[in-house]
């Protein structure tokens, strides 16, 4: 679990440090950071369901994981019943950037708890 909390570092770090520095990169607005940093946030997405579902087919009677796993079935299905064209909504803006967010933090607080105990 330890090796897993590791992996869990790098792919939630590396975008973050992406962003930031692509944040103190002055000459463009959009920079490649940036973008490389949106582009690794998908790979961290990936590496995360994965991880949560096969913690969750170990443990199926894990609260913690259930909600997880509640929370990326109704963020997806959110995603699939949004309307692209609608205005720009305060909940159509933070929520589809804010969500996956605090659902990568959800699972490292997870990961995290049981590679410590």
């Amino acid at each position: 679990m330890k090796a897993i909390n590791y992996l869990n570092y790098f792919f939630v770090g590396i975008p973050a440090w992406l962003f930031f520095i692509g944040f103190l990169d002055t000459n463009t607005a959009f920079s490649g950071y940036t973008a490389s940093g949106m582009l690794f946030s998908i790979l961290t997405g990936v590496f995360q369901m994965t991880i949560g579902g096969n913690m969750l087919k170990d443990e199926p009677n894990d609260k913690n994981l259930q909600m997880y796993t509640y929370g990326v079935v109704f963020y997806i299905l959110i995603l699939l019943f949004i309307n692209p064209f609608l205005p720009d909504y305060f909940f159509k803006k933070y929520f589809i950037f804010g969500m996956p967010t605090f659902l990568a933090l959800y699972l490292s607080v997870i990961i995290y708890k049981k590679a410590h105990q």
